[in-house]
Order: structure tokens, then sequence, then C-alpha cells
């Protein structure tokens, strides 16, 4: 995350910097220059606008006044609430701020040094996967003397009004930023990983427990140092009887348990309630119900633990709701997880693997790579697709999808997202190549499809092998998209190009694969005691050609379900498999029966019970239990 950061536009601010300096000039950005076109595509602002220095409009102008704060926010005439919310979140952070605004420091204006003004500044964003260093000169889009974008609500402090400036640069103009989303702004703050969560859409103001365990993630994500923010998504905009407003975006400055009741009387009872605090990018109209800034609600605690939460009656825009009034009113949060990767953290920590990729289209299906969503069952393997392992019994899994940032097309008449989502499949054990066909693999999980920047999904998955597939909802739609897997354990995630085996300098000596063929093990029955309480704790193992594929081992049953697949490519078709069941035990592991299978082309192929039998010599007798599988085989190397 704290690489080097490279030069947007190629331009090195130190080395434009020092020119300035050297040639006593004010640094004027040739590549957003300070006329109408970097403004607006399409809406002019409401009135004649000047451009002007900060010099210019404060007598003492400043990049930090008393620090930086959540509360120095306030939004302009552009409709990007979206983007002055995510400052107010990145205001709380001081180890992402201070990313943000690099060598803040040394880009403070300096009153006994007035010869290093040079009137430019930069700023860093982690734009699709890397940080970028961008200029800007500090002409700031005025009316009247004032200020038409974001500001601070002192006239001398001008980081926010630069920041913007900055990030309206990546977008093209100002009015690029009308319409956004808080989440992908704190993804371009922080590199952090956002996860869109409907409130409205899954009930949660109806399910005590499901809200409850929303809290806990919530309150979680924060003492990490995650960011969140939330909406009222509605037709309309405007204010509710409440004190609330729709289709406007608030930052969360808080999340807490806060003790109830007085005295050493609250610690002995220990009831607490969970409480939300946020701020409104205006920096004024809050809400106006239950634990509101002067609600009696606040008569309910003591005033020791109303002194560390900091309340006050002004209207600043930032209030306090209960957790219970939070999931009743508000639609939609972004909740953006600063992911922990490093090894010397006490808090959890992840394995990230990161790729890059494009939907790209070809006439030849094997190498098409934009074939649409599973609906397109025709084309829909045809997308990318990576390959990922789950070692562990069961691991948390993060998957996030995100395609390139669309806004900066907005005043060609372009830019809207791509309606983006993935798939995840439960493949065989030990699949090396691209799957071509859905025959017993399990879609384990599928995330939305929406036309936002970034599709998130968080699953618990059990052990096993796993297959991704990024995609675009229609076939033959291209885009650009970066994918991005954390698990707990290495996952040895890698993207499958290949879709067989290749043909070498010695395959005509070694031999190469004349047929395809895939089993899949989905349990056995009726198996035989091997325990004294009257159980078993089996396994199974498929064998082809010298390879194998192993199951997990299912606990104490005589009945288990393995749902265990391989998938091998046989050199010599006549040699057939073997399906065999073992009992695990500490000392040896115990024999419980077999299966031979011919792996013809033509044998059936549809879901088989078979008896189980014996080894070697004795493989006619039966022996307890029979197991269900199911096998296929074909000629066709790219046809499973």
């Amino acid at each position: 995350m704290f690489s080097s950061a490279e030069p947007y536009k190629n331009q090195h601010y130190a080395e434009l910097k020092r020119d300035c300096i050297n040639n006593k000039t004010l640094f004027e950005d040739a590549e957003f220059p300070a006329v109408s076109t970097s403004l607006y595509f399409r809406k002019p602002p409401p009135g004649y606008v000047e451009w002007k220095r900060p010099g210019e409009i404060s007598k003492s102008p400043q990049l930090f006044v008393e620090g930086i704060s959540a509360h120095d926010l306030n939004q302009g005439v552009v409709g990007n609430c979206w983007f002055v919310a995510a400052c107010s979140c990145l205001a709380l952070k001081p180890n992402l701020w201070k990313r943000v605004i690099p060598d803040w420091k040394e880009q403070e204006w300096d009153p006994k040094h007035p010869e290093n003004y040079a009137g430019i500044f930069h700023f860093q964003f982690w734009i699709f996967g890397k940080w970028v260093d961008v200029v800007v000169d500090d002409r700031l889009p005025t009316i009247g003397g004032e200020l038409i974008y974001c500001h601070s609500k002192d006239n001398n402090e001008f980081w926010s009004a630069l920041l913007e400036k900055a990030y309206a640069k990546l977008s093209g103009c100002y009015e690029s930023l009308e319409g956004g989303n808080t989440g992908d702004a704190v993804v371009d703050f922080s590199g952090a990983v956002t996860e869109a969560i409907k409130l409205e859409e899954e009930e949660y103001h109806r399910d005590q427990k499901k809200q409850e365990q929303l809290f806990e993630d919530l309150l979680k994500v924060y003492d990490r140092g995650g960011i969140i923010s939330c909406s009222i998504r509605s037709p309309s905009s405007g204010d509710m009887a409440n004190g609330l407003v729709k289709g406007h975006a608030y930052s969360i400055t808080a999340v807490k348990k806060v003790r109830l009741g007085h005295g050493l009387l609250a610690y002995f009872k220990n009831e607490t309630i969970p409480l939300i605090r946020m701020r409104n990018p205006w920096g004024k109209t809050e809400w106006k119900g239950a634990w509101s800034d002067s609600s009696e609600e606040w008569e309910k605690i003591g005033d020791m633990e109303r002194g560390n939460l900091g309340i006050t009656v002004e209207d600043d825009g930032e209030f306090w709701m209960s957790f219970a009034d939070w999931c009743k009113y508000f639609t939609d949060a972004d909740v953006c997880r600063v992911i922990n990767t490093s090894v010397m953290s006490v808090h959890k920590t992840w394995h990230e693997v990161m790729h890059f990729g494009s939907w790209t289209k070809n006439a030849e299906p094997l190498l098409n790579r934009c074939g649409g969503c599973a609906n397109h069952k025709a084309t829909f393997l045809q997308n990318p697709q990576y390959l990922f392992d789950v070692t562990k019994d069961v691991d948390q899994v993060l998957i996030s999808l995100q395609q390139k940032d669309m806004k900066i097309h907005r005043k060609f008449g372009q830019g809207e997202n791509l309606s983006i989502g993935f798939s995840v499949f439960q493949v065989e054990r030990n699949r090396k190549y691209r799957l071509h066909d859905i025959l017993t693999q399990k879609a384990t999980d599928t995330s939305t499809y929406i036309n936002a920047r970034t599709v998130f999904l968080r699953t618990d998955l059990p052990q096993g092998r796993y297959v991704i597939i990024p995609t675009t909802f229609k076939p033959y739609t291209l885009g650009e998209y970066m994918l991005r897997i954390f698990t707990d354990v290495e996952s040895g995630c890698r993207e499958l190009t290949a879709d067989k085996p290749r043909i070498r300098c010695w395959s005509s000596f070694l031999g190469y694969p004349q047929v395809v063929t895939h089993v899949y093990v989905h349990g056995a029955e009726g198996l035989q005691n091997q325990d004294r309480s009257g159980g078993a704790d089996p396994y199974v193992i498929i064998y082809c050609e010298g390879k194998s594929v192993k199951s997990s081992i299912q606990k104490d049953t005589l009945n288990p379900e393995f749902t265990t697949s391989g998938v091998f490519y046989r050199k010599k078709p006549r040699k057939p498999l073997t399906v065999e069941v073992w009992n695990s035990n500490a000392v040896k592991d115990e024999f419980m029966g077999q299966v031979v299978l011919s792996g013809a082309v033509n044998d059936p192929n549809a879901p088989q019970r078979l008896q189980l039998r014996k080894r070697g010599s004795q493989m006619a007798d039966e022996m307890p239990g029979s197991i269900t599988l199911r096998i296929v085989s074909s000629t066709q190397l790219t046809a499973i």
C-alpha cells in the first residue's frame, strides 16, 4: 500500500516546484487549466466565475487551521456530497490523510519564507491498484470572492478545496464529480476494500439478530481503522421531517456501545446501548429524533460518559442515533475495510492476491474472454477464470471486483459503469486447466450484478479448490478490471490460461493424453462399523494412472457425504480408474472397499450407485456399503 507513487500525466511535483521557485513564477497547470472546460461540460456554475489563488481569497491562507478535522468540510454547488463525506471520514484517519496529502508540513504556507511559495500542491490517490501523485496549481474557482465547490468552515483553510481540485483533475472536470459513491472515494484515499450493504433490502430493522451481528461487524471495522458511510436512497431528494436528508451521503464518525446509568451503579449493571455518530457534509441539518443533540435520552447516561463522547448541542451537522433507528431510516451503507496484510499486526492479517485483466472479444471461442454472466450458458465459461485453494477446514474469503473508473468520460457523453459481477465455483481438487463445462462443479456463491465501480463478496468457504469467474452482465461487453482476493491462509490464487495439457517435445515418448475424465464422488452408504462406538471416520481416494485425489475426512459416520471430484487427462484410456474408501485411524488407516471404473467414453455418464468390493484377487467379493458417483469421459480435451 505504501509504495512510491506514479506521477499523473508525468508531472513531477518536486521538479515543477523547483523550476517555479528558481524562475520566481507561480505554477499554472497546463494539464488542468483555469478555464470553463475544467469546471463543466453541460451545466455551468450559477454566476460569473473567477479563478483566484488562496492569497487573493484570504489574507493568511493555510493548508490546515488548527489541524485537520471532519468539521472542516462543507459542500459547494456541485452535488458531490459523496466526495465530501469521504473527506470527512479521511480527516479522522491520520495514517490515511498523511498519505493522501504527502509532505503536508512542507506544503503548508510559510509566512517567514514567502519565497518558497510557488502556487503548486500535490495529492496522492490509490487508482486502480497503484498510488498516483496528482499535481495542481492553487487557482480555485470563485463567485463573488467565495469558493463555489468544497470549502472549509474557516475561509483561510484550503486543504479540502485543493484536494477536491486534484480529484476533479483525475475525473476530467468538477462537474464529473456530480453524483458518485462515497465508498469509491474512500477506496481512492486508502486502497481499502469496499462492501455495499443494502440495509433496507436486507431488512436489518426487522431482524434483531441480524442487526446485532451487523453492529458488531461495524464496530470491529471502525475500531480497526475502517471507514463507513451511509445514505437514504430515494427517487427524490430533500429534507425529511426527522431532519435526515434523502439522496444524500453521510460519513460515520463513531460507532460505540454507550454505557447507560450514572456513577458506580452504571459500571455494576454494565447496561449498554449501541449508538452511531455521523456527519452531514453540509455542516448543518441534523437528526431530530432519539439521541439527537438535545434529546432527553442523554439524561440516561452519566456526565463522564457524555464527556467522553463529546456531546454538543450546536447545529454543526454531526449527531448521534441509536443503531436501531439508523437501520430503520438509512437504506444503504458503504463499509470500507482498510485491509491489514502486515505480519507484525496484532489484529487479523490477510493474504492478498491482486490480478488485472480485461474482457476482450475474439471470434475463436477458446480465446474469447467476454462471455457474459451465467444466464448465457453458451459463452459464460469463455470469461477469465482464477483458481484458488482453501486449505483450512473453513476460511473467510473476501473478493473484490473493481472496474476502471469511468467519470473522466462523462464530459464526452459516456462514463457509465458496466454492469459487472462474478461467480465462485467449487471445482475438482486437482484442476489445473480452464473450466469448459459445468458437470458437478458447484456454484457456491454469486455476487450481485450491478453497474457499480466495485462488486464485493464476503463468504465462508469449506476446504477445497475454487474458481472465480468475473464477468460483465451481457456477453461481448469490453472493459478492464482488477480482482482482489483476501484469505486468512495463502491461497495460491492464479489465473487459469491453458485449456489443456501442453504438447511438449518429449510427449511422443511419454505419451499425450487421449481422454479427459471427470469423476465426482457424492458419498457412501451403509459402510461397515470400524470403531467401538459403532461408527467410522471415512474418506475417499480417486486413483488414475498414478495420480490421486483425496477427500477430507468425514467424522463419525457410516453414511458420509464426500462431494469430492477429480479431473484426469489419461494417456492410457483402457487402464481403469479406482475409487477407494478408507477409515482414518490414529494407528493405521483401514480399507473399507473400492469400485473399479473403466472410464470409457461411451459408458453411461448419469449418477450411479455401485457396491463396494475387496481388492486384489478378491475384488469380485462384496464389502458392506455402496458408493454414489458420476463419471464423464471425452476424447475432446477441452470438453470438461
